[in-house]
């Protein structure tokens, strides 16, 4: 094993932690503070169920007389009397789906039919209007919050299907001086990577997650990432890491009574891959991109380590990643939920024993459940053991088994 990988490996922990300080400390404690530990800090718009198709029109439909008008259209009866909204909402439920679209707008048949969604185009709503002048100041609270518990770091999260990412996207067209063009859908990012700063200062990490492809039409490609990452970069961001897709734009109709899942699609496809794959398979997928971006950056003169991630589960694959320049550091999610013992082992030599990530995607399904995440590979082992932490089901372990060495 190379000193290359040996020395990134390991030592970053990224994500969410359950406990504040006391698991910051415990973290801590457990690696002999070799390892860093950072946590994402998220905004999320508001996303509801696909209702009923009755429950929709008797309560979710707002009514107005633009539905008066295209119901006595689509009925060939100019005189339908419609005098309360209850009348229009007992024929809109009793039309066809197929005169739908003849009645209902684009967006309304949407909320039909996927459940409705927050945009941030959706200006026409005080608190979205208002994003930019509350984001900067939610995002430096919290950065605030998590220095005092501990935290090593702080990654922004302006990927996938949260908040600042639709900002990002070439799909914002905001009016306000944030949609449209480049430099005004990064302006909200840079703000709040300033206000970030402002509260803690340079005494912990700062970088940020964001999307090399959008993986979805109309939005943004790795042409816009590169620009992107010179100026996030330029911002003075400790380091940036690379993803791909996770949007809702594409996501598969959810079921009537769940919401929509930006990991269904064929962006939700790029940014998780699986072994139920096309010919390329579900290894390294994104690494050139976070190449493309790591070269823009570095021929803007700035050094901002750049990580790429997505299936990315063995040494060889880290080593070629790095040794071809694509990136500084290597994320692995997915196998290191397999196996958290994976770099030690690597470490030691032990590379036999890697438990490998079969990569399909058995965790995610459980996220997208809402129930507690664990492996396919682990979770069903030694299940009668006295020192084993259960799910709520009782069938499946919360951590994975002990190396035994």
């Amino acid at each position: 094993m190379t000193g290359r990988v040996r020395s990134v490996a390991g030592t970053v922990a990224i994500g969410v932690l359950l406990g504040g300080a006391a698991g910051v400390q415990a973290v801590r404690e457990a690696s002999n503070g070799e390892t860093l530990v950072l946590i994402q800090l998220i905004d999320f718009l508001a996303i509801r169920r696909r209702p009923p198709r009755d429950k929709y029109f008797s309560r979710f439909l707002t009514i107005t007389e633009r539905h008066r008008e295209a119901l006595r259209a689509v009925t060939g009866d100019p005189a339908l009397r419609l005098v309360t909204d209850e009348d229009v909402r007992e024929r809109l439920a009793a039309l066809p789906d197929s005169d739908l679209p003849y009645v209902l707008s684009a967006r309304e048949i949407e909320d039909l039919e996927r459940g409705y969604r927050e945009r941030v185009t959706d200006t026409h709503l005080p608190h979205i209007r208002e994003l930019p002048q509350v984001l900067p100041g939610l995002f430096a609270d919290a950065a605030g919050r998590a220095f005092a518990a501990g935290f090593d770091g702080i990654e922004l999260h302006y990927a996938h299907a949260y908040t600042m990412a639709s900002f990002l996207s070439a799909l914002n067209t905001r009016d306000d001086g944030y949609g449209g063009k480049r430099s005004h859908r990064v302006r909200l990012p840079l703000e709040v990577i300033a206000a970030v700063r402002a509260k803690v200062e340079r005494k912990c990490i700062l970088g940020c997650r964001y999307l090399g492809d959008d993986v979805i039409e109309g939005g943004n490609r790795v042409e816009d990432a590169a620009w992107f990452g010179v100026e996030l970069a330029r911002a003075g961001l400790d380091f940036l890491s690379i993803s791909k897709g996770g949007k809702f734009e594409d996501a598969k109709q959810p079921k009537v009574g769940w919401s929509a899942y930006p990991y269904t699609g064929k962006s939700g496809y790029e940014c998780m891959p699986t072994i139920y794959s096309d010919e390329r398979g579900p290894f390294g997928r994104n690494t050139a991109i976070a190449g493309t971006i790591r070269k823009a950056v570095r021929d803007a003169g700035f050094q901002t380590p750049i990580v790429a991630a997505g299936g990315i589960s063995s040494f060889e694959q880290a080593e070629d990643v790095l040794a071809r320049g694509e990136a500084d550091f290597i994320a692995s999610a997915r196998q290191s939920l397999a196996d958290p013992d994976w770099f030690l082992k690597m470490r030691l030599g032990r590379g036999a024993d890697i438990r490998r990530c079969e990569f399909t995607n058995y965790c995610e399904a459980l996220d997208q459940q809402h129930k507690q995440v664990t492996c396919k590979l682990w979770d069903r082992e030694e299940l009668g053991a006295p020192d084993v932490t259960l799910a709520a089901d009782g069938k499946r372990r919360l951590v994975a088994p002990p190396w035994r060495r």
